[in-house]
């Protein structure tokens, strides 16, 4: 009877074994899966990012080393701006902190969906693929998420972010000096592609628009401002910008509050 009892033991633990297994198989492809869109947009704008750093004379593995250890678009490109202007490392560090901090908030809220047996090392891995893209998708994910989810999700992004980055650096470093000037445009078109979209149908990313176009002539053009380095100039234009936008649009929670009560 001991022995049939200790059989069935076994058995019942090599079962649950297999179906832990099955089941963290297909949380990771699910997550593979969600990540592909995200995947083949981050491409052209990685390769745009190593486009521009090559053109602004960095060496071939600056661009690829920056993207393989970071995740964010904006970041990197207002670093890049703050590198070749020759900044130093407090401009750079302050520069990518208040134009990552929404990432910190994004991670809270993502914190509190969290599967309660993700250990403290996943959750870094976790924060540090954390995007808006990668965000958005995991806070539509129903129930509690896993790591092997969010591994999975995280994995094809950062695939294609450092793929475009290499594509587009190697690809700049073999072209001849006039396609690289030509192709430099694309990184303004693609700037251009993200903000007018929104900035037509909503008035506060409108105002936010020209508040930092405005303060950004205005440390250009002024000459007793102008010779503020163009990264504590981004700086302010995000801090007066965000700041004004918070204080003229602020976000009425009143009506999602009551209905959740």
């Amino acid at each position: 009877m001991k022995n049939t009892r200790d059989f069935a033991i076994i058995i019942f633990y090599m079962t649950y074994e297999e179906v832990e297994t099955i089941e963290t198989r297909r949380n990771f492809l699910k997550g593979l899966r969600d990540g592909i869109p995200i995947c083949l947009g981050y491409i052209p704008i990685s390769f745009a990012f190593g486009m521009e750093a090559l053109h602004a004379g960095l060496s071939l593995w600056v661009p690829i080393a920056i993207s393989m250890t970071n995740l964010t678009s904006a970041g990197q490109f207002a670093g890049l701006s703050v590198i070749v202007a020759g900044g130093g490392y407090v401009e750079l560090a302050v520069t990518t902190f208040i134009i990552n901090l929404r990432y910190m908030l994004m991670s809270l809220a993502l914190s509190q969906k969290l599967d309660p047996a993700v250990s403290l090392l996943e959750r870094c891995i976790v924060a540090f693929g954390n995007t808006d893209e990668i965000f958005a998708v995991a806070m539509q994910h129903p129930g509690k998420l896993k790591t092997s989810y969010l591994i999975g999700l995280i994995a094809m992004p950062y695939l294609g972010w450092s793929a475009g980055t290499i594509l587009g650096a190697t690809a700049t470093s073999l072209l001849p000096e006039f396609l690289q000037s030509a192709l430099g445009i694309t990184i303004y078109a693609m700037f251009l592609a993200i903000i007018i979209p929104p900035a037509r149908t909503s008035r506060p990313i409108f105002t936010a628009v020209l508040i930092a176009t405005g303060v950004a002539c205005l440390f250009r053009y002024v000459p007793v401002l102008s010779g503020l380095s163009s990264g504590w100039v981004i700086i302010l234009a995000a801090l007066i910008s965000a700041g004004f936008c918070a204080f003229r649009f602020p976000v009425d929670n009143e009506p999602e509050e009551a209905e959740e009560r």
